[in-house]
């Protein structure tokens, strides 16, 4: 990458909400694990375990910054569901077998599926509670909320 390019991913990162960046990890760790698959379909065993690492590294970074002091029995199934996915994850290196990498790889995509639409949800739900005090007229502004991500 050229330093214009690492220039704006290094603002886009910066400039991120939580959740944004929470969508851009999925879509990373998406976006190696049809890497990795490429690698194994062109048998590039070098860049297969590197794609599959940084899968495993983004999904290890969801796995430990889950809060189950927030929802205990949500952050229990993702972690269960993220330890599945490192297993996956390892039988497809230890195997060399692209049949992990698509099964985690649809997970991931439905999971970031569901957090932006929660996310936007998210949004909406405190849009229209700002326009209920707004239209009471009242000088109380909103309690602050917790950011959503805090879920995780």
């Amino acid at each position: 990458m050229n330093g214009y390019t690492n220039q704006y991913l290094a603002n886009t990162v910066n400039s991120a909400s939580p959740e944004q960046l929470m969508l851009m990890l999925y879509d990373g760790a998406i976006r190696f694990l049809g890497m990795g698959i490429q690698a194994i379909e062109k048998e590039m065993i070098d860049k297969r375990a590197y794609y599959i690492n940084k899968a495993s590294a983004i999904i290890s970074e969801f796995a430990a910054t889950l809060d189950h002091s927030q929802d205990a029995n949500l952050a229990e199934n993702l972690d269960a569901l993220y330890n599945y996915m490192l297993g996956r994850l390892q039988d497809a290196n230890v195997n060399n077998d692209t049949e992990p990498l698509e099964e985690v790889k649809t997970m991931l995509s439905d999971l970031r599926g569901t957090w932006a639409q929660a996310i936007e949800l998210n949004k909406q739900d405190s849009k229209a509670i700002k326009k209920g005090y707004a239209a009471v007229g009242s000088d109380v502004p909103p309690a602050p909320r917790k950011s959503f991500v805090a879920a995780m």
